[in-house]
C-alpha cells in the first residue's frame, strides 16, 4: 500500500559502499511518497569511494532515478544536508536549482516549532578535527561490518534470521553508549541555543524519537544496519519507520518494465 507523507528524513545510506542497503532504501521509496525529502548526510560515501575500497554501482544511480520520479510525480522538494562522509559537497554549498537544494544545514518548521536539521558530525571533534583518525576509526567500523556480513552468511545456511551483530556490540560497549547519550544532549542543547524546538540528526546510525528537557530530539538512523527513517505526517506528528515492519505490510511499488524483486527480509526491530 502506498503512503504519502509531509516529509521523509533518511540518512547514511553510504552509497558507494559494499555495506549500503540501496536497493531496500529504493524499494523504501517507491511505497513512501512525501511533500519534502531531506537527505540528511552521508547519502554518498566519499570516503570509501576516494580510497578506492567502495565502488559505484547501477543501483546507486537508481536511487537518485527514484528521487527524480519523486519530483516529477508528487513535486517532491529535496534538500540534501552535506555530511562528514559526503563532504566532497562543501564545493557545491549553498546550492539551490530548482526544488533542490544542498546546505550545510537547514531550519525545518514542523507544527509552530522550528527545527534544526543538522547530519550531526558538528559534535564528533575527532571527525571534523582530526581527520585521519576519523577515518582509522571508519575502518575499524567496515571491519566489523564486514565480520556482520560473513556471520549472517553462516547464519543463513542454517536457516536462522538476520542478526546485527555490529549493532550488538556498539550496545554493549561502555564508551559507545556514553557517546551516544552525549551526542544527543548536545545536539539538543546546539537546537536550543539556535531558538529550535527541536533537532533532527542521523551520524550515529541510531534512530531514535525522544525528549530532551524541552527539545524533541529526533534521529533518522541508517541504511547499513538498522534500516530506519523519519516521516512527518500533515499535523506535524513524527515517527521512526522501519523498513522491516514496512515489508511486512506493503509490498514494493515497481514501475513499467521492472521485475519484481523479492528484498530480503530483516527479522529484527530495533527497540527505540
Amino acid at each position: 500500500m502506498h503512503k504519502h507523507h509531509h516529509t521523509i528524513v533518511l540518512s547514511d545510506i553510504h552509497l558507494g559502499s559494499q555495506y549500503s542497503k540501496c536497493q531496500e532504501v529504493s524499494d523504501f521509496l517507491k511505497s513512501n511518497s512525501c511533500d519534502r525529502l531531506i537527505l540528511n548526510g552521508d547519502i554518498i560515501d566519499g570516503w570509501q569511494l576516494h580510497k578506492g575500497s567502495g565502488r559505484w554501482k547501477k543501483r546507486h544511480t537508481r536511487f537518485f532515478k527514484v528521487i527524480m520520479k519523486m519530483m516529477e510525480r508528487h513535486g517532491t522538494e529535496v534538500i540534501y544536508v552535506r555530511g562528514n562522509h559526503d563532504d566532497f559537497l562543501d564545493l557545491l554549498v549553498p546550492f539551490r536549482m530548482f526544488n533542490i537544494r544542498i546546505v550545510s544545514e537547514y531550519i525545518l518548521e514542523s507544527a509552530g516549532k522550528r527545527y534544526l536539521v543538522t547530519h550531526g558530525d558538528i559534535f564528533d571533534r575527532i571527525t571534523r578535527n582530526i581527520r585521519w583518525l576519523a577515518k582509522l576509526g571508519d575502518i575499524g567500523y567496515h571491519l566489523l561490518l564486514w565480520f556482520n556480513k560473513r556471520y549472517n552468511n553462516w547464519r543463513v545456511r542454517r536457516g536462522q534470521p538476520y542478526y546485527s551483530l555490529s549493532q550488538e556490540i556498539k550496545q554493549k560497549v561502555k564508551g559507545a553508549v556514553s557517546y551516544i547519550s552525549d551526542f544527543e544532549k548536545e545536539l539538543s542543547l546546539l537546537a536550543r541555543s539556535r531558538n529550535c524546538q527541536g533537532v533532527i540528526c542521523g551520524h550515529i546510525h541510531k534512530a531514535a524519537n525522544v525528549w530532551y528537557n524541552g527539545i524533541h530530539y529526533l534521529n533518522s538512523g541508517d541504511w547499513v544496519e538498522s534500516l530506519t527513517a523519519l516521516t512527518e505526517d500533515h499535523n506535524g506528528c513524527w515517527q521512526v519507520v522501519h523498513y522491516e515492519l514496512e515489508i511486512r505490510s506493503s509490498a514494493p511499488v515497481l514501475e513499467i518494465g521492472e521485475s519484481p524483486e523479492v528484498p530480503p527480509v530483516y527479522l529484527w526491530t530495533q527497540a527505540i
